[in-house]
């Protein structure tokens, strides 16, 4: 069950405090978001990033990779009926229930390699690497550092209240003309975060189709240093960060 992809360490750093694993979407690799880390880690000094591939080759793109099987994914039927999706929802809990084991693996892998606890990591997920991430950070033995969920959806919510064992601080990023993953599903993702107690801010990035801007970039890089570095965020809490702009 193990992982591997590409890693980026700053030049600058020497010291690793702490840790980013991306989880790139659906079709994608790790070498998708790892573009991201050079511009991250200048803003996040000791920090080192993993962007692993997921575990099965991507059914409708051999080339590339996925977490889990989407062939039963319809976003029409959540953009019409967004509340009836447990047929569905159900196919992809069990579909991130079989990746989970890998993604753990990979994160114990980091701890023991750079000697750095649970607490000191944070996951970085688009679309289905958002799912993965969310899903994952909720049922840690301990809360990790940070969850940031561009252009996702949170599976499972209805097993949440069983399920959940840790609550680290998510930020779900949302374009509003999401043709693959409708924005609304950061409404209901945030809704059962909520409920769940876990600490939850939202950005929405006005005209973003499926895809990470550097609007919503920005605002990560920010929340991310914010959680790392928890003094620099004395109200321990993220309503500051939600918005509805761009």
């Amino acid at each position: 069950m193990s992982l591997s992809g590409p890693e980026y360490r700053h030049p600058a750093n020497s010291n690793t405090r702490q840790a980013v694993i991306f989880l790139h979407g659906y079709g994608a690799d790790g070498h998708d978001l790892i573009g991201l880390a050079p511009q991250m880690g200048e803003a996040l000094p000791g920090t080192v990033f993993y962007s692993p591939h997921a575990p099965e080759p991507c059914e409708m793109s051999p080339s590339g990779r996925q977490w889990f099987s989407l062939a039963s994914y319809d976003p029409d039927m959540m953009r019409r009926e967004p509340e009836t999706m447990s047929p569905i929802h159900t196919r992809l809990l069990q579909g991130a229930r079989t990746a989970a084991p890998y993604l753990q693996n990979f994160m114990d892998s980091i701890t023991e390699k750079e000697k750095i606890p649970l607490e000191r990591i944070a996951l970085v997920g688009f679309s289905q690497g958002s799912m993965m991430a969310m899903h994952v950070a909720l049922r840690q033995r301990t809360s990790l550092a940070a969850v940031v969920g561009f252009s996702g959806a949170l599976v499972g919510a209805e097993v949440l209240p069983n399920e959940v064992t840790s609550r680290p601080p998510v930020l779900l990023v949302h374009g509003d003309a999401d043709p693959v993953v409708p924005y609304p599903a950061m409404e209901l993702a945030e809704r059962a975060l909520r409920e769940n107690c876990v600490d939850v801010g939202t950005v929405t990035c006005q005209g973003l189709p499926h895809g990470i801007d550097e609007y919503g970039l920005c605002h990560a890089i920010r929340f991310l240093k914010q959680r790392f570095t928890p003094k620099d965020n004395e109200s321990g809490h993220l309503h500051d960060l939600e918005t509805r702009e761009s």
